[in-house]
Formats: C-alpha cells, structure tokens, sequence
C-alpha cells in the first residue's frame, strides 16, 4: 500500500474474500438488542424477559482503497457480505456477513476514498490477540 501518515491503516480494514480491500481511519459501532417482555395473566409487571435479535451497525470514517483493490477494479457499491477487521493490542474485533446501507463520498476525481460508509453485519466475533 502506498498511504502514508495514517497510522491505523494495518488496525481497520475491510477485507473481501480473504483479501485486504480498504483501510480506514476510524469507526463508531453500535450494537442494539431488541428484548421482549413475557406478560403472565395477572401479573401488573413482566415475569421475565426474552433477549432478542443483535443488530450491529458501524460507521466508518475515511475508507482508502488498497493499491490491490484499485488494480483489481474495486467497486465499493457492489461489495457485499465482507468483513470489517480491527485490530486493538490486546484482541481481534470482526464483523462479518456485511452489506453497506449508506455511502458517502467527497474526494478529487479518480481517488479512491470514501467519506463515510455505514455498515450492518450480520455477526460480531472477539478473539483475543
């Protein structure tokens, strides 16, 4: 990769069947759970409550195609079920089975940069490091 000054660039990235894509700056995750109340005749409070379904979404700032990726014709709009990787010291964060929802683009004609991409996967796996 020919990127420099940008220091997380080995820490984030999006890789696309076991091949390193983009690099990104940052990102924000958010994980929400839809839980049920379980009612009992009778009852004026819930008896118990049932976890629902993790929906994971994650915002990624400034994402930089690979030297590989733009070799390879990289089209951000037609990627689908990808794997966002980030990498912290002390564990390995992966998102995986993801498919992008929004993308926001503000760059010089022929670069390769997107602005904002926002995320949802389908799974979340830590492994420690």
């Amino acid at each position: 990769m020919s990127i420099s000054g940008f220091p997380t660039s080995s820490d984030i990235y999006l890789e696309a069947d076991g091949v390193r894509v983009a690099v990104v700056q940052s990102y924000t995750a958010r994980t929400t759970k839809s839980s049920s109340a379980v009612e009992a005749f009778g009852e004026t409070e819930p008896v118990a409550t049932v976890p629902g379904q993790a929906a994971h979404v994650i915002e990624l700032t400034r994402l930089y195609a690979t030297d590989e990726a733009i070799r390879d014709g990289i089209d951000f709009y037609a990627m689908e079920d990808f794997s966002l990787v980030i990498c912290k010291p002390d564990r390995k964060i992966v998102y995986s089975g993801c498919q992008w929802s929004a993308i926001q683009e503000s760059a010089d004609i022929g670069s390769m940069v997107l602005e904002k991409v926002t995320l949802v996967a389908s799974k979340r796996l830590e492994m420690g490091a």
